[in-house]
């Protein structure tokens, strides 16, 4: 450091962390004094001295571009304000008064909510919502409200500036009336508060208009941006992540079928608890559309894949609580598709995490190639310039097909090679060739013994040792080879040694042979005067100096010859003698080789010349010197380097690594700029490289519609010993049939029969006898073979471990694969096998119970050495499997579609069909009552038991169409029950009706579901006859009964007529009758009798779920099976009518009769004042209209009176001491 008075460096810059540069030039300044310093200290051609220059680029480039920002934000502040200094300071201001007015109507909205009461009253409507419910008192409001909110928290963020903006506010109080709302039960005082609340909320920001951004004070950059068409606040509060979520979200709340209905509806918020209680007993992780909403504002969801597994969640708790065959159950299926399906375009391709391993390995490959190949030492030559010259075939090994460099070289253009253990077997042949064939001290010796010492170091770089790839491959270290080494050095040794002294023995015979030859010439020669330097034409020439010498051939350049010897003969010639540098195009060498710019070789030809042939002077300089040093007074042309002996007997090529010419009387300076090494191609490279192109091109000529093939590692069978093997059976750890290496452990691809797709076997055993081959081992199965729900999803290539193990031909095998843990498949795949054939396996399927488990992972083998492993390439990152839906979803939705569809078709058939008979005037089949009921009441009477059938009625639209319908028990039950509950619940939506029919079948006995099945399963064959009837009819015959449609409950007897065959006598009471009305049969149930109507053997009573339909339609054969109705299990509401709940809790076994009928029957019109509640709760959907009757209630007491006469005339209709 003494040659810089003023030094620098960048751990210096200690002014830059204390912020004491004022200005930017200050900086700059102290930066190029420490540039300057490094510059003038270091050669020009050094490393520091190129990274110096670049950063000095750098910076320059970095001052123009902060000098250009500054200019923009200078006219920025001239637009918004007229002096253009104080820019800065006017926008902290618009900042600060932005961020006041933000602020201040937060607290305006928050004083809203905080100030309002209920009108009337004058109770503040917020007292319940300033502090979240204890966890004391109310421990399951934690368990339901993931995220609890109250006033108090909105206040305490809005004073401490923790609020973005007034969007982020307004979330919470939407999330603060979300969670009253689901907590408590809608009409409740706390539900009603927060409905008022959030309107109150809602009118009093657009009473305030829109937000400060969009007023006059937002600053003047912000006003441009507007008028450019940028939207600020879209870019501040959605992110890309946001806008994806939210695409997903939107796609699925508005999805609506073909006639429509928006499927999300049902989905949008949990049923309360007071509904469904055994909802929250069934479904351990509720879940719906409002929670999840409230997450993705709250920023919870990092990915897609997140919110699509609350989305998922939710779907699976709809058709876990709900039947298969229910409306909820299809919707969640469909809108489970529509997720998926939206997940895959937003993301688009999910094949695209995984890396191709294939490429990875060849790109491996192709580094380590060029790294070995292009290797040099510290002059910048390659080691494998000397190796070019070795023979492709090695004389002791004949048989062995011929391998070069050049050929690898090849290999590896063409990715033919898979496996980097094959790749380094094939490099360490040539380089141990090279050894072989060659003297230990030999240039090409120590640049193979380099080249492989530097391909194990470039290897272990690029695997890490194992974690990037596993390979065989890596067990040959560096200890290895100096090991190897060793062992040929020591073997060599002693031969080099004998054959360097008979080397020089013959070489001391023929210099004997020389100086005889010389003496007998003549006597001059004997006569010799040396000296140190001699003159020729104005010149003078020292030992050491280097000269061009006449060439013997007049094309030829001059030779360049080292002076090592100079003399007078007695003749006063003078002579010369030297070592001869050979050009490079005076050796022998291959068209391959590089050369260093203006290189020579020193040789072993050494001889004498006369001085008189000496054409002038030049320079051949030692390579460590050559670069840095120039000799003074000769030009460039005639300076030469020298790093490598060349010797003529051998034709080889070895560096020299100490210079021992004599020294010259040339005075060297060191150069201004050391030069850079350039090697440049040999004079032969042209005219080979011509031919190598024909070369080529003959060769792809012939390779024209031929796949490239992949290079093979040698294997051999392994065989084993098996301590319990059968007799006759030779059993093998590794083996080959049909082409195709097997190991054990090896996974295989097996022919199955009826299946989409080939099954997974695993081979644990392999053993050949009487010539065939077989393996044994467990069988893996596609998720199509499995029994599951249809939401579930699965990985993709996922396959499960069954309880199925089999002893298979090999003739079976189509192909090898991989099955990896869930662990493995997220890290690494194996080299050889394609991404198609590996698949992921994380749980056991057993076939018993229907149910997968997750287990610990597949068995592993301890195999011979014998065995090739495989090898494995480790992912940089993990990679993120990505799931699919069950290949059942898409199934399942078609076939609940097709039901529906059905369903639908035969409502509106059913629909027009009474439409049609509704204006028909034929008189009836079926007798009529004497009574003056027609005229007086309009009974709503129940569904009839047939309607023209869909495949007949609109032919003309449907011809051909074959589509059928699995009748079940629940669409049966759905059809019967469902215009109950409408009729109970007039303004529930389709969804909740669907959800309420399903929990009335769940809460069904299983005595009564059994008793739909089978009324399912007659429906469901009368259909049958009716499509077979129907291909051979082309109409019914009119007034033909077709069978009863799906879903229809028959209809009851007309009132009284229990046999229709009699006709009821009015105002008669047979002698014999029990005068207690509604009293059972000696030992029968009172649960099985309606009130007041008792049937005959054989005959069912109606359901007390009244229908629709005209009264004037025929009577079909009623089922012979009763239909009895027993009380509920347990205390839950009962969707049926007060009149049936009335009667179910008269039901007593202390009483022998089923009501107080002496009321009954003592009660009268007059006597009975009803308030507007009750009137209200009368089941006037019984009926119509009210006909003649003035009130709906004088209408039902009218039907009271005729039911209870009917039921008192049963003695004239049937004989009931019978029953």
């Amino acid at each position: 450091m003494k040659m810089l008075e003023n030094s620098f460096a960048m751990c210096n810059l200690t002014k830059l962390k204390n912020h004491e540069y004022e200005t930017l030039d200050q900086l700059e300044a102290d930066l190029n004094l420490m540039f300057e310093n490094a510059k003038r200290y270091n050669v020009p051609n050094s490393a520091i001295y190129k990274r110096v220059l670049k950063m000095q680029q750098v910076m320059q480039a970095k001052k123009k571009e902060l000098a250009r920002r500054d200019d923009i934000e200078d006219g920025d502040s001239m637009i918004s304000s007229a002096t253009s200094d104080t820019g800065s300071s006017k926008r902290k201001r618009y900042a600060l008064l932005k961020k006041n007015i933000r602020k201040q109507r937060m607290k305006i909205l928050y004083n809203a909510v905080l100030e309002a009461r209920e009108p009337g009253t004058g109770r503040r409507l917020c007292d319940l919502f300033m502090v979240k419910p204890s966890k004391k008192d109310y421990p399951d409001y934690y368990k339901i409200i993931l995220e609890p909110m109250d006033l108090k928290m909105i206040e305490h963020n809005i004073r401490n500036d923790k609020y973005v903006g007034e969007e982020a506010m307004i979330e919470d109080m939407k999330l603060m009336f979300r969670n009253a709302r689901h907590y408590n039960e809608e009409g409740s005082q706390v539900y009603n508060d927060a409905h008022m609340l959030e309107k109150i909320l809602k009118e009093k920001r657009k009473e305030l208009g829109p937000l400060a951004e969009d007023d006059d004070v937002a600053s003047p950059k912000l006003k441009l941006s507007r008028k450019s068409g940028i939207s600020p606040k879209k870019s501040k509060y959605m992110t890309p992540m946001q806008q994806k979520l939210n695409e997903v979200y939107e796609a699925v709340k508005n999805y609506t079928d073909k006639r429509g209905r928006r499927l999300s509806a049902i989905f949008l918020r949990l049923p309360s608890r007071s509904e469904l209680p055994d909802y929250y007993v069934t479904i351990k992780k509720p879940v719906d559309m409002e929670k999840i909403r409230s997450h993705m504002m709250a920023n919870k969801y990092q990915d897609i894949d997140s919110m699509v597994e609350d989305f998922v969640m939710m779907f699976n708790n709809a058709c876990t609580y709900n039947e298969p065959e229910s409306l909820i159950y299809k919707d969640a299926l469909v809108l489970h598709k529509v997720l998926l399906e939206t997940r895959r375009e937003i993301e688009g391709d999910e094949d695209s995490h995984v890396p191709n391993v294939t490429l990875l390995i060849q790109e491996l490959i192709h580094n380590l190639f060029v790294s070995v190949m292009s290797h040099q030492d510290d002059e910048g030559r390659c080691y494998s310039d000397s190796l070019a010259e070795i023979p492709a075939v090695d004389p002791n090994f004949p048989n062995k097909p011929p391998l070069t460099f050049d050929i690898i070289r090849k290999n590896v253009e063409n990715n033919r090679y898979r496996r980097l253990d094959l790749f380094q077997e094939n490099m360490f042949e040539v380089l141990e060739r090279a050894r072989r064939m060659n003297r230990t001290d030999s240039e090409i010796y120590e640049d193979a013994v380099e080249l492989q010492q530097f391909f194990i170091k470039i290897r272990d770089e690029l695997c890490k040792n194992g974690e990037i790839l596993l390979s065989p491959a890596l067990s040959y270290t560096t200890k290895h080879l100096h090991n190897d080494v060793e062992k040929e050095k020591k073997e060599k040794l002693p031969k080099e040694i004998e054959e360097d002294k008979l080397k020089r023995e013959e070489e001391k015979r023929e210099a004997e042979k020389s100086e005889d030859s010389s003496g007998s010439a003549g006597l001059s020669s004997l006569h010799r005067t040396y000296s140190q330097d001699c003159s020729f034409k104005n010149s003078m020439y020292h030992v050491g100096d280097y000269v061009y010498v006449e060439p013997a051939e007049a094309n030829l350049q001059p030779h360049i010859v080292c002076i090592e010897r100079l003399w007078e003969d007695s003749a006063g010639e003078k002579w010369l003698y030297g070592c001869w540098f050979y050009r490079p195009n005076e050796t022998f060498h291959l068209a391959t080789r590089k050369f260093l710019e203006k290189e020579v070789f020193k040789s072993d030809y050494y001889n004498k010349v006369p001085v008189s042939k000496i054409l002038g002077k030049c320079v051949v300089m030692f390579v460590k010197e050559y670069f840095k040093l120039c000799p003074e007074n000769f030009r460039d042309e005639d300076v030469y380097v020298c790093e490598s002996r060349y010797s003529a007997k051998t034709k080889s090529f070895k560096k020299i690594k100490l210079w021992t010419m004599p020294v010259s009387s040339v005075r060297f300076v060191p150069r201004d700029v050391p030069l850079p090494v350039v090697r440049v191609a040999s004079v032969f490279a042209n005219t080979d490289k011509v031919d190598e192109e024909k070369h080529t091109e003959a060769l792809e000529d012939s390779k024209v519609g031929e796949s490239i093939l992949h290079l093979e590692k040698d294997k051999e069978d392994v065989p084993v010993e098996m301590s319990n093997g059968e007799p006759g059976c030779h059993y093998f750890e590794q083996l080959c049939y049909n082409d195709m290496w097997l190991k054990v452990g090896d996974c295989v691809f097996i022919k199955s029969h009826g299946l989409v797709r080939p099954r997974v076997g695993r081979i644990e055993k392999m053993w050949v006898r009487d010539g065939a081959a077989y393996f044994f081992g467990p069988i893996f199965i596609h998720p199509e073979e499995t029994e599951h729900e249809p939401t579930k999803m699965f990985y993709k290539k996922e396959v499960f471990l069954s309880n199925l193990e089999e002893t298979c031909p090999m003739t079976c095998i189509l192909g090898k694969c991989v099955v990896l843990s869930f662990k493995d498949f997220l890290s690494c795949r194996p080299t050889e096998i394609s991404e198609n054939d590996v698949f992921l396996c994380e749980s056991r399927y057993n076939e018993s119970d229907k149910q997968m488990k997750k287990f610990k992972g597949l068995k592993r083998f301890s195999l011979s050495a014998k065995v090739v492993d495989d090898e494995i390439y480790y992912f940089r990152k993990p990679i993120v499997p990505q799931k699919e839906p069950s290949p059942l979803l898409e199934k399942k939705i078609q076939q609940l579609e097709a039901k529906f569809a059905e369903l639908e078709g035969g409502d509106e058939d059913m629909e027009e069909m009474g439409e049609e008979e509704g204006d028909m005037t034929e008189t009836p089949s079926m007798p009529q009552l004497q009574t003056p009921l027609a005229s007086e009441l309009d009974i709503m009477p129940y569904t009839p038991p047939q309607s023209t059938p869909k495949s007949v009625k609109g032919s003309t639209k449907k011809e051909g169409s074959k589509r059928k319908i699995n009748m079940s028990g629940y669409i049966l039950f759905s059809s019967e029950m469902r215009a109950v509950i409408k009729a109970q619940h007039p303004d529930y939506s389709f969804g909740e009706l669907s959800r309420l029919v399903g929990t009335e079948w769940r809460n069904l006995e299983a005595t009564k579901k059994a008793e739909y099945e089978e009324r399912a399963a007659k429906v469901a064959e009368q259909q049958e006859r009716e499509r077979a009837a129907q291909q051979q009819n082309s109409s019914p015959r009119a007034g033909t009964p077709v069978g009863a449609l799906m879903g229809v409950v028959p209809p009851p007897t007309p009132m009284g007529m229990l046999n229709q065959q009699l006709t009821p006598v009015a105002g008669v009471i047979g002698q014999n009758v029990s005068p207690m009305v509604g009293t059972p049969a000696p030992g029968a149930s009172p649960f099985g009798q309606q009130i007041g109507i008792l049937g005959p053997p054989g005959q069912q009573a109606p359901p007390p779920y009244p229908g629709q339909s005209p009264a004037s339609q025929p009577v079909m054969q009623q089922p012979t099976t009763p239909m009895f109705v027993s009380p509920p299990p347990k205390t839950q509401r009962l969707l049926h009518s007060e009149a049936y709940l009335k009667y179910i809790e008269g039901l007593s076994a202390e009483s022998n009769s089923i009501s107080k009928w002496d009321q009954t029957l003592a009660a009268r019109r007059r006597d009975v004042h009803l308030s507007k509640e009750q009137e209200s709760r009368l089941p006037s959907h019984w009926l119509k209209s009210k006909g003649a009757h003035t009130t709906m209630a004088d209408a039902l007491w009218r039907l009271r009176d005729l039911m209870l006469r009917d039921t008192l005339n049963i003695r004239q209709a049937y004989n009931i001491e019978n029953v």
